[in-house]
C-alpha cells in the first residue's frame, strides 16, 4: 500500500470518528434488549444502518466545519489536504442514504423514526459550532438511537428504550457541554455533572427489591468511572478537556450495562459484550482521534 492510499485511509478513518462506533453499538444493544429482545433478523440490518448514519454524519460534521478547522484545527483531513471537502461531502452523504435503506428495511416504524434522527443529525452538524444549545441536540441523537433499537425488538416501543434513552441523553448533553470547553483557559463549570448522574437516578427509580443491590453496583462502577474522568476539574492543574470526554464517551457504554444490566433474565453473554464494547472504545482511541 502506497503512501497515498495509507494517508487517505487514515483520513477517513479520522473523519469517521471509528473510535466511537462501539458505543454506537452498545447504544443499538441495549436499546434493542430494552425492546423484548428477538427478531435476530433485525440485528445485521439495525447494527449497519445506525453505524452509517452515525459515521455519515461524522463526515458530514468535517464537511460543515471545514472553513473553521483550516483556522483552528489545520491538523483535520480537509485543511491538511488529506481529502477534499468535496469527496467529504460525497462521503456523508452516502453514509446517510445508505443507514437510511437499512433501517428502513427493518420495519416501517423504525423506518419512519429513522427520519426523525436523520434530521437531528443535519441539524446538529450544521449548528453545533454556532448554537450554544448544540450538546442538547447531540443528546436526542444518542436518544433516538435507543428508540429505533427498541423498535426493532420483538416488543417494540414501549417505556424502556424511551426512558433509558432519556437518561443516556442527559449524559451525552453534559459530556457535550463539557466539550464545549475544550478551546477554553477557564474554569471548567460543574453543573454538566449533575446531568450525567440522571442514568443512575432512574435506575434507583425503576429498580427495586432484588434488582436494586444490582442496579447500585453497576451505578457505582459508573459513578467510579465519571469521577475518573473528571477529577482534574477540582484539581488546581491544567485540564485536558480532550482526554477527559474521550474517557467519558467509553463511559457511555457502562451507562447502556446499567440500563440492562439490572434487567431478570439478562444473561451473563450480554454483559460480557458490553464489557468488550467498552475495552474496544479505549483501545481505538489510542490509534484514531476520538475528535
Amino acid at each position: 500500500m502506497n503512501q497515498t492510499a495509507v494517508r487517505q485511509l487514515r483520513a477517513l478513518l479520522a473523519l469517521s470518528r471509528v473510535s466511537h462506533l462501539p458505543t454506537v453499538w452498545s447504544n443499538c444493544l441495549a436499546g434493542w434488549w430494552l425492546g423484548g429482545h428477538g427478531n435476530f433478523a433485525k440485528l445485521p440490518l439495525l447494527f449497519f444502518g445506525v453505524s452509517a448514519l452515525y459515521t455519515g454524519g461524522m463526515f458530514l460534521n468535517d464537511a460543515f466545519d471545514a472553513d473553521f478547522d483550516r483556522q483552528r484545527r489545520t491538523e483535520r483531513p480537509i485543511p491538511s489536504g488529506a481529502i477534499s471537502v468535496t469527496a467529504v461531502w460525497r462521503w456523508g452523504v452516502g453514509w446517510l442514504g445508505l443507514g437510511a435503506l437499512c433501517l428502513t428495511a427493518v420495519g416501517k416504524t423504525t423506518g419512519l423514526l429513522t427520519l426523525v434522527l436523520l434530521l437531528c443529525i443535519i441539524l446538529y452538524d450544521a449548528t453545533h459550532k454556532v448554537v450554544t444549545a448544540s450538546p442538547w441536540l447531540m443528546g436526542v441523537c444518542r436518544f433516538w438511537v435507543y428508540v429505533i433499537a427498541g423498535s426493532a425488538g420483538a416488543a417494540g416501543m414501549n417505556g424502556g428504550p424511551i426512558w433509558c434513552g432519556v437518561a443516556l441523553a442527559l449524559y451525552v448533553t453534559g459530556m457535550g457541554c463539557l466539550a464545549q470547553h475544550e478551546s477554553s483557559r477557564g474554569r471548567i463549570p460543574y453543573w454538566p455533572l449533575a446531568l450525567m448522574v440522571a442514568p443512575v437516578g432512574l435506575a434507583m427509580i425503576i429498580n427495586s427489591a432484588e434488582l436494586r443491590e444490582p442496579a447500585m453496583w453497576l451505578s457505582l462502577v459508573l459513578v467510579l468511572w465519571t469521577a475518573r474522568c473528571v477529577r482534574t476539574i477540582f484539581q488546581a492543574v491544567p485540564v485536558n478537556v480532550t482526554h477527559m470526554v474521550s474517557g467519558l464517551l467509553a463511559g457511555v457504554v457502562f451507562v447502556d450495562l446499567l440500563a440492562v444490566g439490572p434487567l431478570p433474565f439478562c444473561p451473563l453473554w450480554l454483559k460480557i459484550i458490553f464489557l468488550a464494547l467498552f475495552g474496544s472504545t479505549l483501545l481505538l482511541q489510542r490509534f484514531v482521534p476520538p475528535a
